[in-house]
């Protein structure tokens, strides 16, 4: 790693500083998800990022506060963005799910983003707080979330009443089998699972509304 000579005040030296955690969260997301949380060495992940170990514990003093950091960046830090999307959303319940499983495929399933899911799956039952801790953040959220979108529909009439814990399961089972699929099987065998993406949720989507509709088409 070459030396950084720019003065400590310059303008250089202030930008470097302030893209650190940015970099060194973008280096542990890619090494957490290709290693897992186990392997991967902060010294790995310092040297991804160009910086000193030192230097990454300036910011993150723990293997594990860096890893909460990456699920807050990638998802948990998202859930009052996607609450005010949803708070805001001035079409049908229908449209509001399909917009949903869009945003969800763009900014999660498609990203490294939806590589922590198989990541803290695989590694909770070796690291307890760090389930507790990714129980809260995320899956919790991630279900009241669900739950309005379903509440939203059957009280406008637009979808028939149901059991919405059973409901947030019937949405949400197929997206964490498709991030299962291509963060395991699927690096190493991308078209094992047959179809596309788009065709996979499409018919993932119709089924779902189909069942959800409370007047059947």
């Amino acid at each position: 790693m070459s030396a950084d000579i720019s003065p400590p005040d310059s303008p250089r030296r202030t930008r470097r500083k302030e893209a650190r955690p940015a970099e060194l969260l973008e280096a542990a997301t890619c090494l957490f998800v290709e290693k897992g949380y186990a392997a991967t060495r902060v010294e790995e992940v310092a040297a991804r990022a160009n910086v000193s170990k030192g230097t990454l514990f300036l910011y993150y003093p723990s293997k594990e506060a860096l890893l909460k950091a990456v699920v807050r960046e990638n998802i948990a830090g998202r859930f009052v963005e996607w609450s005010n999307e949803l708070r805001d959303f001035a079409g049908s319940t229908p449209d509001l799910v399909r917009y949903a499983f869009a945003v969800w495929v763009e900014r999660i399933a498609h990203t490294h983003a939806g590589g922590i899911y198989k990541l803290m799956t695989s590694e909770c039952c070796n690291f307890p707080e760090l389930a507790t801790f990714y129980l809260e953040e995320v899956i919790k959220p991630g279900h009241d979330l669900v739950r309005r979108i379903l509440q939203r529909g059957i009280e406008r009439g637009e979808f028939r009443p149901i059991d919405v814990n059973a409901g947030i399961h019937l949405i949400m089972t197929p997206m964490f089998s498709y991030i299962q699929w291509r963060h395991s099987m699927g690096v190493c065998y991308p078209d094992s699972l047959g179809i596309s993406a788009q065709a996979y949720f499409d018919m993932h989507l119709d089924n779902l509304l189909r069942g959800l509709a409370a007047h059947p088409q």
